[in-house]
């Protein structure tokens, strides 16, 4: 076995421990998977992919085209839909003007984005009767969640950043780095 071959055994591993450690999926569980197209939430949806029968799992794929980046959005858009053809994951695909509701709604285009995204993934968790929504928030992710929060002034609570799991909410990743992802990737 190579050494490539070696970390992906591996790695594969540690996810399936986290899931089981964070009971994060239930055997029979539909999942709704947010992938933008990029490393993060492609490595979640490909290694949830490759673990889907030990898991026992269905997964649905939802991309958001925030219609900020033109043609490389549309790109990313691309990408995702040739990779979800490739595994046979169904994809759905919202564009959302998030440039136009972060206008009308005076806030930034990261917090529009934001906003925008999960209220998506929550209303294809729900057509689709998905009990579990996954997405690819990592360690790195973390730092920067709780420095933000020192930033901003936080109580005891703001340091402990984001959970593995919160309500339908799932992030398998968050307990392995960037490098490892893109490693993966």
């Amino acid at each position: 076995m190579s050494t490539e071959d070696k970390f992906i055994t591996q790695f594969r591993r540690r996810i399936f421990n986290i899931i089981e450690q964070y009971r994060l999926l239930d055997k029979g569980d539909a999942v709704v998977v947010g992938v933008s197209g990029g490393p993060d939430s492609v490595c979640l949806l490909h290694l949830l992919h490759t673990l889907s029968s030990n898991l026992d799992i269905k997964l649905f794929a939802v991309h958001i085209n925030h219609m900020l980046r033109g043609a490389e959005a549309d790109a990313d858009e691309q990408y995702t839909e040739d990779l979800c053809k490739k595994l046979g994951v169904p994809l759905f695909i919202v564009k959302a003007d998030v440039k136009s509701i972060a206008k009308e709604k005076g806030m930034s285009f990261e917090e529009a984005g934001r906003e925008v995204r999960y209220r998506e993934f929550e209303k294809y968790a729900e057509i689709l009767g998905a009990s579990k929504i996954a997405v690819a928030h990592n360690r790195n992710d973390q730092a920067e969640t709780v420095m933000m929060h020192i930033i901003r002034g936080t109580g005891l609570g703001g340091l402990s950043g984001m959970e593995f799991r919160r309500g339908p909410i799932i992030r398998p990743l968050l307990g392995v780095g960037r490098e490892d992802i893109e490693k993966y990737c």
